[in-house]
């Protein structure tokens, strides 16, 4: 399994293919773009609605391809690392918060915690570390409690501390804060940042808005 303790992001235009007629006539800093992502920056990708944020955070985490162009990573495109690197990867380099969450329903918010956490041979965090986490963003009470049962922005704050618990050197986020008021907003960023800074990690957030929640080191427009 490979491990590489930092990894660069170079898109080398790239355009979603079913939004390429309508993207290609707008002006982004990021499609059809020479852009690099350098290891532990903190960026910001303002988008409004239709204009693919889902879309690049899932090449970026190559489960869409449906692309022209490339997403090089330390060099090489997806398409170049086997399986076994992928999952790699994704267990060690790569953490994700969807935009769609992506719970196990049929799992108390514990157990989607739990179920990440120890995938990786050694688990990175400790049980105490998730306990701290969910009291820090105020779901400890949610734990024990079927996922399905869960309001949405208690399930966005479950699925943050899922993305937490994980190693990672780049942390995807779609729209994370989508169904959290500014408190609870305020919070969470303040652990992402944390765990960041921990780790000597970046991360890559998707938004529609403005925000101060987090000192960008590089802002985009989509």
């Amino acid at each position: 399994m490979i491990y590489i303790s930092s990894m660069q992001i170079q898109l080398s235009h790239l355009v979603p293919l079913p939004l390429r007629d309508k993207l290609l006539q707008r002006d982004s800093d990021i499609w059809n773009k020479e852009v690099s992502f350098t290891p532990g920056s903190l960026v910001k990708i303002k988008a409004p609605s239709g204009t693919g944020k889902t879309t690049l955070i899932h090449y970026l985490y190559h489960i869409r391809y449906d692309y022209s162009g490339k997403v090089l990573v330390n060099g090489q495109p997806w398409q170049a690392y086997d399986k076994e690197t992928l999952a790699g990867m994704r267990q060690q380099q790569f953490s994700i918060i969807f935009q769609d969450l992506r719970l196990f329903d049929q799992l108390t918010a514990l157990e989607n915690i739990e179920l990440k956490r120890t995938m990786t041979p050694k688990p990175y965090c400790t049980k105490e570390k998730v306990q701290e986490m969910a009291a820090r963003l105020q779901v400890s009470h949610v734990l024990p409690q079927s996922a399905r049962t869960l309001s949405y922005g208690e399930r966005q704050r479950i699925a943050i501390i899922r993305a937490l618990v994980q190693p990672f050197t780049w942390l995807l986020m779609d729209e994370p804060f989508s169904h959290l008021d500014e408190d609870n907003t305020q919070r969470a960023a303040g652990l992402i940042a944390e765990e960041c800074r921990a780790r000597q990690a970046g991360f890559i957030l998707t938004d529609l808005d403005n925000d101060q929640h987090f000192d960008y080191t590089v802002y985009h427009r989509l």
